[in-house]
């Protein structure tokens, strides 16, 4: 249900912000470069709205939006509901899952430390 909800959002989003990019092509300008003020993107000089800006509200960006939407629902930890299942990698490089360890009814502790 929430990946569903998070499709139909995302979705709307990308078909009214293309949408708006048709209409008002300068105004969107203006507002995605906005954002690019906050995430520092336009500080570099060889990195200009030509080569970013339209891409904004493509099918690659609605895809890849909702790649990482959804793969931030598995992130989440809530109190009384069950643990992510997040990859880890073993000392001998494979990539397992967290729950794998768990054995039984036996509880998994995780701890975290540094050896330095």
């Amino acid at each position: 249900l929430q990946k569903t909800l998070i499709l139909l959002q995302v979705t709307l989003s990308v078909v009214v912000g293309k949408t708006l990019m048709i209409l008002f092509p300068n105004a969107m300008k203006r507002y995605i470069l906005k954002l690019g003020e906050k995430s520092r993107m336009n500080k570099n000089p060889k990195f200009s709205y030509e080569n970013w800006g339209p891409t904004f509200f493509s099918f690659k960006y609605l895809l890849f939006v909702l790649k990482v939407k959804w793969k931030r629902l598995e992130d989440e930890a809530l109190e009384g509901h069950p643990a992510p299942n997040t990859p880890v990698v073993t000392l001998s490089g494979d990539v397992r899952h967290l729950l794998d360890f768990m054995e039984d009814n036996r509880p998994l502790i995780l701890n975290f430390g540094s050896c330095t």
